[in-house]
C-alpha cells in the first residue's frame, strides 16, 4: 500500500538513493529513500514575488527615513512651523519642548461654534515649562526675541520669557490689545503630553493688574479648558503618542521582547527534555498565575486598584487637578478585556485537566527527538537573529513613516493681527498656523509597511518550520540508527534543501496566511464602522450575517494555518511545491483524522499555553520596567504602558513560537511520518519508536478519552 506519497520515503530502492544529503550506512540502509533528494526548485514565481516585495519594503522605508522626523510624534508645532524640541528650528528649540498658546482669547474663540478660528491657527510658541500666573502681580510670555529685541534665547529663557519692560510704546499698546509681542499669563496651565493645558480658573490678581493696565477684555469660560483638552486627546494625537511610546521604550522592548523570551523559551525546551511528565501541569498553573498578574497590573495602572494610576500630566501639578485622557479610557477597556479573558482561561483550564494526561505521551515523543537531534534546540537561534535584525530596521522605519509628511501653513480665513518683530509693526497677513499634512500615499505606505512585517514574520517562521520538519523526518526514517554526528548533519542538510529548492513554496504559504489575516482585519474594521453608522437600524439578519461571516473567516484562517503547517512538512520530506504538498498532506490527514486528532489536539493546547506563558511573562516584566521613575517623568515619559506591553507580548509570542516549533513540528512530523509508515506497511508502522506506538494505539486512546476521572 503506497499511500498518497508513494515510495518516496521509507527504505525503497526506487526512492532515489544517494544524493548530497545521504545519511550514509550508519544513517540506515545506505540512506536510500530516507528523504527524497531528486528535487528541483519549486514555485519560482512566488520567490521572485517575495524578492520584489523586499525591494518595495526597502524603497518604502527609505521614503520614511527621508521624509519623517520622530520628534513630530511627541512634540507639537509652533506658529512658525518649528517642531518643539528640535535643534533645526528657528530659533534653536532643543530645550524648548512644551507648546504654549499665548493668546487666551484665540483659544476661547476656537471653541465657539460657527467661529472661523481654529486652535491650529492660534498663536503658540515652545517653552521649557508651562508658565503660571504671578501671585502678586502680572507675568508676561513674550515672543521669540528677534528684530529690535536684543536678547539671546538663553537670556529670554532666564527672564522667564518676559521682556515686557523693554518694549517700545507701540509694542506695549499692541500687547495690551493681545496682538503681541508679549501676552499676559492669566490662566494657570499644566504640562499634558507636552502641551500646556489651560485650567479655567483665572488668577484674580493677574486679571486685576491686566485690567488696570488697560488691557482688552479676556474671555473666561470652561471652553478654554475643553478646547485644548479636545485637541490633545484627538484620535490622531493619541495614535502619534502610542507610536512615540514604542520609540521611547525601546530598552523595554529589547529586554522583554527580545532577550527575556529567548531565555524563557530555551529553558522551556530544556524542561520538556528532562521533566516532560510535569510540564503540562506546570504550564497550566503558570499560565493562570501570569494572566491574573497581568490583569492586576491593568487594574492598578487604570486607577481601579491601589494608588498608582496612570497620569497624563508631566512633572509636578496641583494634586486637586484631575485631567483624564483617551489613553486612560483605552487602559480601562483593556482591563475589562483582560478580566473576561482571565475568567475564560480559568474555566478552560478546569475543563482540560482530565485531558492533560493525553498530552504527556505526545510530548515524550518530542522530548526523545530533541534528545537525539540536539541541534534542534540551537537552530531557532538562527531565525531569531534574522528576525531581531529585521524588527530593529522595521520599528525604526515605522517611527519615520508615521511622522512623514510636510509641515505646511494652514489655509485659514480668520481676521487676526500680531506684532512681527522682524518687520517692526503689526502684521495682519500671517494669521494661519502650521500643521502636518500627509498625502494619501503615506497612508498606503504605512499599510504596506504593516503588511510587510506580517508577511516577513510568517515567512521566517515558515522557513524554521520546514527545516525542523526535514530534520525530524530524517530522524524518524533512520529508525534510531543515527550516529553522534548525524544530529547536526540533519539540520544543516535540511537547511540546505530549503535554501536551494523550497524558498518559493514557503513564500506562497506565508503569503496565503498573511492575505487571509489582512482580509479579516479589513472586514472587521468595515463591520465596526457600519455598526456605528447604522447601529439603530441593524436587523437581526444583518447581525447574524456579520457574525457568521466573521466565524467563517476565522475557521478559514485556522484551517489554512493547519494546512500550511502540514504542507511545510511535506515540502521538507518530498520537495514538492506548496500546492501539491498541501494536497498530499491533506489527504494523509483525512485518511487518519481520528488517529491524529486524538493525540494531537491536547498537545497543541499545552504548547499554545506554553507560548502564552512566555509572552505573558514578557508582558509582566514590561509592566514592571515601565512602572519606574524613568518612564513616568521628563522626556522618557510614556503616554500609556498599553502599547509597549502589547508589543512586548507580541514579540515574546513570536520568539516563543520560533522555539516551541521544535516541539510542535516534531510532533506533527512524526505523526504524519507514522501515518505514512503505517499505510506503506499494511497498517503496521515499521519505523515508529515504541513510545509512539503506545501513544497511537487506538483502543487504549479511545478508552482513555472516554473513561472518567
Amino acid at each position: 500500500m503506497g499511500g498518497p506519497l508513494g515510495a518516496i520515503i521509507g527504505r525503497y530502492p526506487s526512492a532515489a538513493g544517494g544524493g548530497e544529503d545521504e545519511l550514509g550506512p550508519s544513517g540506515g540502509g545506505g540512506g536510500d529513500g530516507i528523504i527524497r533528494h531528486d528535487r528541483r526548485c519549486q514555485d519560482l514565481a512566488f520567490l521572485v514575488l517575495f524578492a520584489g516585495f523586499w525591494v518595495a519594503m526597502i524603497v518604502n522605508s527609505s521614503f520614511g527615513f527621508n521624509q519623517g522626523d520622530p520628534l513630530r510624534l511627541t512634540y507639537e508645532l509652533d506658529y512658525k512651523g518649528n517642531v518643539c524640541g528640535s535643534r533645526h528650528g528657528d530659533p534653536d528649540l532643543h530645550e524648548l519642548d512644551v507648546k504654549y498658546w499665548m493668546n487666551p482669547n484665540q483659544v476661547y474663540q476656537s471653541g465657539v461654534k460657527n467661529n472661523k478660528i481654529d486652535l491650529a491657527d492660534a498663536k503658540a510658541i515652545c517653552l521649557m515649562e508651562c508658565p503660571i500666573p504671578s501671585a502678586d502681580g502680572l507675568n508676561f510670555v513674550c515672543d521669540y526675541p528677534e528684530g529690535d529685541i536684543r536678547l539671546s534665547v538663553d537670556d529670554w529663557i532666564n527672564r522667564d520669557y518676559d521682556y515686557f519692560e523693554f518694549l517700545t510704546p507701540d509694542m506695549r499698546n499692541s500687547s495690551l490689545q493681545l496682538q503681541g509681542p508679549c501676552y499676559p499669563v492669566i490662566f494657570p496651565s499644566i504640562n499634558v503630553y507636552w502641551s500646556c493645558q489651560f485650567i479655567a480658573r483665572a488668577s484674580n490678581v493677574s486679571l486685576k493688574h491686566w485690567q488696570q493696565m488697560g488691557g482688552v477684555n479676556i474671555d473666561e469660560n470652561i471652553l478654554i479648558d475643553k478646547t485644548i483638552h479636545k485637541a490633545i486627546n484627538s484620535k490622531s494625537a493619541v495614535l502619534k503618542r502610542y507610536v512615540a511610546d514604542i520609540g521611547k521604550s525601546w530598552p523595554v522592548l529589547f529586554v522583554c521582547g527580545g532577550l527575556l523570551p529567548l531565555f524563557l523559551s530555551v529553558v522551556w525546551l530544556l524542561m520538556i527534555r528532562y521533566f516532560v511528565a510535569a510540564m503540562p501541569w506546570i504550564t497550566v498553573v503558570l499560565f493562570n498565575a501570569l494572566i491574573i498578574s497581568v490583569t492586576m497590573f491593568c487594574y492598578m495602572k487604570g486607577g481601579w486598584l491601589g494608588n498608582d494610576p496612570l497620569t497624563v500630566v508631566i512633572g509636578e501639578s496641583d494634586p486637586y487637578v484631575h485631567i483624564s485622557g483617551r489613553e486612560i479610557s483605552h487602559l480601562h477597556a483593556a482591563t475589562v478585556v483582560m478580566t473576561v479573558i482571565m475568567i475564560i482561561a480559568f474555566l478552560c483550564s478546569i475543563a482540560i485537566i482530565r485531558r492533560i494526561l493525553i498530552a504527556t505521551p505526545v510530548l515524550k515523543v518530542a522530548a526523545k527527538v530533541i534528545g537525539e537531534v540536539q541541534a534542534l534546540i540551537i537552530f531557532p537561534v538562527v531565525p531569531y537573529i534574522i528576525l531581531a535584525i529585521f524588527y530593529m530596521f522595521w520599528f525604526s522605519a515605522t517611527l519615520h513613516l508615521f511622522s512623514s509628511g510636510q509641515v505646511l501653513r494652514n489655509d485659514c480665513n480668520t481676521d487676526c493681527c500680531s506684532y512681527d518683530l522682524k518687520l517692526g509693526k503689526v502684521n495682519c497677513d500671517n494669521c494661519c498656523g502650521y500643521s502636518m499634512h500627509s498625502t494619501p500615499h503615506i497612508g498606503v505606505a504605512i499599510l504596506f509597511h504593516l503588511f510587510g512585517c506580517y508577511w516577513a514574520t510568517q515567512f521566517f517562521i515558515a522557513c524554521s518550520s520546514t527545516v525542523i520538519a526535514g530534520s525530524v523526518a530524517s530522524y524518524y526514517w533512520a529508525r534510531g540508527e543515527l550516529s553522534h554526528e548525524i544530529p547536526f548533519v540533519t539540520v544543516v542538510s535540511s537547511l540546505k534543501r530549503l535554501l536551494r529548492y523550497s524558498l518559493g513554496s514557503v513564500a506562497i504559504g506565508s503569503l496565503v496566511v498573511s492575505v487571509v489575516e489582512w482580509v479579516r482585519f479589513i472586514l472587521e474594521c468595515l463591520r465596526r464602522k457600519l455598526k456605528l453608522v447604522d447601529s439603530a437600524r441593524e436587523s437581526c439578519f444583518g447581525k447574524m450575517t456579520s457574525s457568521s461571516s466573521q466565524c467563517c473567516l476565522g475557521c478559514i484562517d485556522w484551517t489554512l494555518k493547519s494546512v500550511n503547517r502540514n504542507a511545510y512538512i511535506m515540502i521538507a520530506i518530498t520537495g514538492k511545491g506548496f500546492f501539491k504538498a498541501s494536497v498530499v498532506a491533506t489527504g494523509l490527514i483525512m485518511n487518519n483524522i481520528l488517529r491524529i486528532g486524538k493525540v494531537n489536539v491536547i498537545g497543541d493546547v499545552i504548547l499554545f499555553l506554553g507560548k502564552l506563558c512566555v509572552s505573558l511573562l514578557c508582558a509582566l516584566f514590561a509592566f514592571l520596567m515601565l512602572d519606574t521613575h524613568k518612564y513616568k517623568s521628563a522626556h522618557n515619559k510614556i503616554s500609556s504602558p498599553l502599547v509597549p506591553v502589547l508589543v512586548s507580548w507580541g514579540l515574546g509570542y513570536i520568539v516563543a513560537k520560533l522555539f516551541f516549533q521544535v516541539v510542535e513540528m516534531s510532533i506533527d512530523t512524526i505523526i504524519l511520518s507514522f501515518c505514512q509508515d503505517a499505510e506503506e506497511h499494511q497498517g503496521n508502522a515499521q519505523y515508529a519508536p515504541p513510545i509512539l506506538m503506545e501513544t497511537m494505539d487506538e483502543q487504549s486512546e479511545l478508552q482513555r478519552l472516554t473513561q472518567g476521572p
